[in-house]
C-alpha cells in the first residue's frame, strides 16, 4: 500500500510558515493527539525545528512518515545529495520516509528526475514523488525513472477545478496528495460550506476535509492553533452523503488558486 495512503498518515500536518515556539507547540500538539504524518521542505527553512521536537518526542521511529522536499535551486547534480543530506542531518534522521521535487524542473527535466531516483538508490529515502506538477509534467516525469513515483502534492480544495490532475493521477498512477485544503481558509465562508457545517454538526473546515478524504486524497493541513488542529485531524468519525459530496465539488466553478505557479 503507498505509505501516505495508510491510515494513520492519510492526515498529513503540515508546516509551512511554522517557525520557533510557534512550530514546536503545535508540533508537539499535533503528535499529541495522534498525527504520524509530518511534512516539510528545505525552502520552509523550520527542518532543524522539526527534528528537535521528533528527537525528544516519544514515538517510534517506524510509526511516522516524514515528508520533506529539495528546493528548485538544488537540483543541479553538485548540489542535489548534499541538499538532501542536509536536510536529514537537520531532521536527525538517517533517511525520510517520502522525498518530493518541490517544482517541476524548468530545465534538464529528467536528469533531475534521475537525482531524485538516485536519493532513494542511495538509501536517503525511502519513497520518491512529486509537487506541483501538471497533468503532462506527471506524464513526462513518470516516463523519465522506473522507480514508481508515490504522490504529486498539489493545491487542491472545492474551489479549483483539478480535474485535469485528478484524470492524470489515474493514468499515471501517481496518486494527489493536497495543500491548502481550506484555500487559506477562503473555502469555509462559502454557504454551501456553512449550512453543510451545521447539518453535520462539524467545523467547515471539516468537511472540507472530510470532502478531500472521501474523494480518495491524502490532506496535508497547517495551523498553530490547538483547536484547530485538533478538529482537522478529527474527520474520521462521519461521512458525507453522495448529494453533499457532488455539491461541494461544483463550487470549483469559482477557479480560485492560492498559490500561483
Amino acid at each position: 500500500m503507498n505509505i501516505l495512503y495508510r491510515a494513520e498518515f492519510i492526515r498529513g500536518f503540515g508546516t509551512y510558515k511554522l517557525r520557533n515556539e510557534a512550530l514546536t507547540s503545535a508540533l508537539e500538539y499535533a503528535l499529541e493527539i495522534g498525527y504520524r504524518a509530518i511534512d516539510t521542505a528545505q525552502m520552509y527553512n523550520n527542518e532543524r525545528e522539526i527534528g528537535r521536537v521528533l528527537s525528544r518526542y516519544p514515538v517510534a521511529r517506524g510509526e511516522l512518515c516524514i515528508t520533506t522536499k529539495v528546493l528548485s535551486a538544488n537540483y543541479h547534480n553538485s548540489l542535489f545529495m548534499a541538499s538532501v543530506e542536509q536536510s536529514l542531518q537537520a531532521l536527525n534522521l538517517e533517511q525520510v520516509d517520502v522525498l518530493l521535487l518541490h517544482s517541476p524542473p524548468k530545465k534538464d527535466f529528467d536528469a533531475t528526475l534521475r537525482l531524485l531516483e538516485q536519493a532513494q538508490k542511495y538509501g536517503l529515502t525511502k519513497h520518491i514523488g512529486l509537487s506541483n506538477f501538471s497533468p503532462v509534467q506527471m506524464a513526462q516525469a513518470r516516463g523519465a525513472i522506473a522507480t514508481p513515483l508515490i504522490v504529486n502534492q498539489v493545491e487542491l480544495h472545492p474551489l479549483l477545478d483539478q480535474s485535469e490532475l485528478l484524470k492524470a493521477a489515474v493514468e499515471t498512477n501517481i496518486p494527489l496528495s493536497s495543500y491548502c485544503s481550506i484555500a487559506r481558509g477562503e473555502a469555509l465562508q462559502y454557504p454551501l460550506i456553512q449550512t453543510l457545517a451545521k447539518r453535520y454538526a462539524k467545523t467547515p473546515a471539516q468537511i472540507i476535509l472530510r470532502w478531500i478524504l472521501q474523494s480518495g486524497i491524502q490532506s496535508n493541513t497547517m495551523s498553530s492553533n490547538p483547536e484547530r488542529i485538533k478538529d482537522n485531524f478529527a474527520i474520521l468519525d462521519f461521512n458525507l452523503s453522495h448529494i453533499d459530496m457532488q455539491q461541494i465539488s461544483e463550487l470549483k466553478s469559482a477557479n480560485y488558486r492560492v498559490v500561483a505557479l
